[in-house]
């Protein structure tokens, strides 16, 4: 009886021993990253690397929207409790020397023609009856603001940048994995040889899609050099672990969490009270005593006041400040306030705080069916995904009111105001949307037209050359993405696949 108990005892420390084996499969006990066994591969303990120059910011709850008084009558950001998952961002600013990086590298493989079109503009700086020339001369260009944030630049151009870091970043792990090797890189593409217009440049540039194969894992193929355009190389996937996730623009919610830098107190719930600016407090000026007097923050104090009078208790600059200048936030960002605003990936809507979800809110994205083509079968993008596509027919007037329903993104604020009649007389949407957001190209006395249109974008945090008011992380202003200022800049956030504990955490 005894001797059975044992075989009964040693068959479930058997069975327990399979089922935590981490190299065999708990449902078919097949093995795991074996060529005979199938190839079937799976990565233990997997854990996101930190991005370089980023930081955690561990997700949670918030009240996002107004603390302070609405002095400019936006009614634009009413108080509301919402939740944002855990996700990193750049611990500064992106800066004048960064951006060159980039424009360096198109330049290195495509040439002035396509380059140039990355440069910031340096118009932005030019102001009449002010003599601002020498940031005209100098500001991107001299060594000296290499550690300044950049700025002059489009929401559109920081979209390319975020997609262009995404993917020298992923090809650096690839090389340093083994998986790929470094290139000749000069021999790779030639602009002028290969007369490579801007369009297929622009496809050319974000490679990393080469090295990515969606199918089964095969791994009976060989690691190979990398050859001209990437043709030959060995394949891998996002179940590699390898790849890290695109690096991009913070959404607003995120922008500001991140920006209050609250957290609570150990194995508590709650925090006490709200803040108005990223630090403690309603004055701006630094309590510690070792820093006592110290300007929090880069903005202006009153007219004609950029940089305070001379001597040690001013903000010591008269435009902007290098990215790691004053105290960081509670998360270890600099300037969440003041220095330079911020694109965010929001489009704009006055309304945005009312309608948001609770969690992850974001104003941005439409869903749409997949598209077909002429055979009737479903269209696939580059990567082997479902493409889709917008389909509507011109004489379906509620499909038209529909997409004029002003709770997408698309269509803008107010859920509606205006008479319901008006909307379902209007059968084109394209039409309809004209009319909302282009008044110039429209009628400019019809009651729809605004100046909010579909692509403008939501920037945040105030600039050097804000007053106070525009320093809380609360408050929302909006730009249309291909324009930009001197006063603009942006910093990329990337999500946290996995568990909310990175390797900040752990250390």
């Amino acid at each position: 009886m005894v001797k059975i108990e044992k075989i009964l005892l040693f068959g479930a420390l058997a069975l327990i021993v399979a089922s935590c084996n981490k190299n065999t499969s708990n449902t078919t006990g097949w093995k795991y990253n074996d060529a005979k066994y199938g190839g079937f591969q799976v990565v233990n303990n997997y854990e996101q690397d930190t991005p370089p120059g980023m930081v955690l910011i561990e997700g949670g709850t918030f009240t996002m929207g107004r603390v302070n008084e609405d002095t400019y009558t936006e009614w634009n950001s009413y108080p509301r409790r919402v939740t944002v998952n855990t996700f990193y961002m750049d611990q500064y600013e992106v800066a004048n020397v960064d951006w060159r990086e980039y424009v360096y590298w198109m330049n290195l493989m495509y040439g002035e023609a396509v380059s140039k079109k990355c440069r910031p503009d340096s118009t932005v700086w030019r102001d009449e009856l002010a003599y601002n020339e020498p940031y005209l001369d100098y500001y991107f260009t001299h060594v000296a603001y290499d550690k300044y944030p950049v700025v002059g630049v489009t929401w559109e151009q920081v979209d390319d940048y975020c997609k262009w870091r995404t993917d020298r970043v992923n090809e650096r792990i690839l090389v340093e994995e083994g998986v790929i090797e470094f290139p000749d890189f000069k021999s790779i593409y030639s602009a002028e040889s290969e007369g490579i217009d801007e369009e297929i440049a622009q496809n050319k540039v974000f490679n990393v899609s080469k090295y990515q194969k969606y199918d089964e894992y095969k791994p009976d193929v060989e690691k190979s050099k990398i050859k001209t355009e990437f043709g030959d190389v060995r394949k891998t996937t996002m179940s590699d672990g390898l790849l890290l996730p695109n690096f991009r623009l913070p959404t607003e919610a995120e922008w500001e969490f991140a920006a209050y830098g609250v957290t609570s107190e150990k194995d508590m719930e709650n925090y006490d009270n709200r803040r108005i600016y990223p630090w403690d407090g309603s004055q701006t000026r630094n309590p510690k005593k070792k820093s006592r007097g110290k300007i929090m923050a880069n903005y202006v104090r009153g007219r004609g006041d950029m940089m305070g009078i001379s001597g040690s208790q001013n903000d010591k600059a008269e435009i902007t400040a290098p990215v790691n200048s004053f105290w960081p936030n509670d998360f270890g960002l600099y300037n969440m306030a003041g220095n330079v605003n911020e694109w965010t990936m929001d489009v704009y809507r006055q309304t945005s705080t009312d309608e948001m979800q609770e969690y992850n809110p974001f104003r941005g994205n439409m869903y749409v069916s997949p598209t077909k083509d002429s055979t009737g079968v479903y269209k696939l993008d580059s990567l082997g995904r479902l493409e889709y596509g917008f389909e509507y027919t011109k004489e379906d007037s509620l499909l038209a009111y529909t997409k004029l329903d002003v709770r997408n993104y698309n269509d803008g604020d107010a859920r509606s105001s205006y008479d319901r009649e008006k909307w379902k007389e209007v059968v084109d949407p394209d039409i309809a949307t004209k009319r909302l957001y282009d008044p110039d190209g429209g009628d400019p006395e019809s009651m729809l037209a605004t100046k909010i249109s579909n692509t403008c974008r939501v920037y945040k945090g105030g600039g050097w050359k804000d007053r106070l008011y525009w320093l809380s992380p609360a408050q929302r202003r909006y730009l249309e993405q291909d324009k930009c200022t001197n006063d603009i800049g942006f910093r990329c956030a990337m999500h946290r696949v996995g568990s909310d504990k990175g390797n900040n955490a752990k250390k």
